[in-house]
């Protein structure tokens, strides 16, 4: 029996690791990283001592949370790295990056944040970000991306999709399309129009006004 009680404390103390997760991701993903320790303690149902137990600061929590995010984005950006067209490969990036963020407030916030204190998700990031800097220099030598594009320009437009306020998470999704497919034509070199994808309900549409 001796035996059993650390066995079975471990087993609690790793289930209350997980629901801590659960609700921290369900939180940021839906009200962003403003939402507070106590909040995410409660939607575990645990105590604010359990959670600060696993999770010392918020930087390490939202760490943790993010990392299948970060994760996909990382499966992104080598996706388009392997394409032999890197403009082709730049595209599939800013297309997929734009829904991974519009599908979590919580990741972006994150992802354009200094977020202090939080090394390993700051060194996955930078990582990233170098990937894709370098996908775009070989667009540029392409003759295909407009040669004065930044990386900074990436993450402002990275700022802008997190502002996207659509009326259901399908929605947010299909504005982020559309958001994307603007942003391509805008980092093109030479302007090519092309079809967008369909325009989605937002959350600030005026009734009446459909320009």
């Amino acid at each position: 029996m001796t035996d059993r009680l650390p066995q079975i404390a471990r087993s609690d103390a790793l289930d209350n690791r997980e629901r801590l997760l659960e609700a921290a991701r369900e939180l940021f993903a839906t009200e962003g990283l403003n939402v507070t320790m106590r909040e995410v303690a409660r939607r575990a149902d645990v105590g604010p001592a359990t959670l600060y137990r696993h999770f010392p600061t918020k930087e390490i929590l939202a760490t943790e949370a993010f990392a299948d995010q970060m994760r996909v984005c990382h499966v992104i950006v080598d996706e388009g790295l392997a394409d032999p067209d890197p403009w082709r490969g730049f595209c599939l990036v800013i297309e997929k990056i734009c829904e991974v963020h519009a599908r979590d407030r919580g990741f972006t916030a994150a992802f354009v944040s200094a977020f202090p204190g939080a090394m390993d998700f700051t060194a996955d990031r930078d990582h990233a970000l170098r990937a894709l800097a370098g996908l775009a220099g070989r667009a540029k030598d392409a003759g295909k991306l407009r040669p004065d594009f930044v990386v900074d320009d990436l993450i402002l437009m990275l700022m802008a999709n997190g502002g996207i306020q659509a009326t259901s998470p399908a929605a947010q999704v299909a504005a982020s399309r559309r958001f994307a497919a603007f942003a391509i034509q805008a980092f093109r070199a030479t302007p090519k129009q092309a079809p967008l994808p369909p325009v989605a309900r937002l959350a600030l549409a005026v009734p009446g006004k459909n320009l």
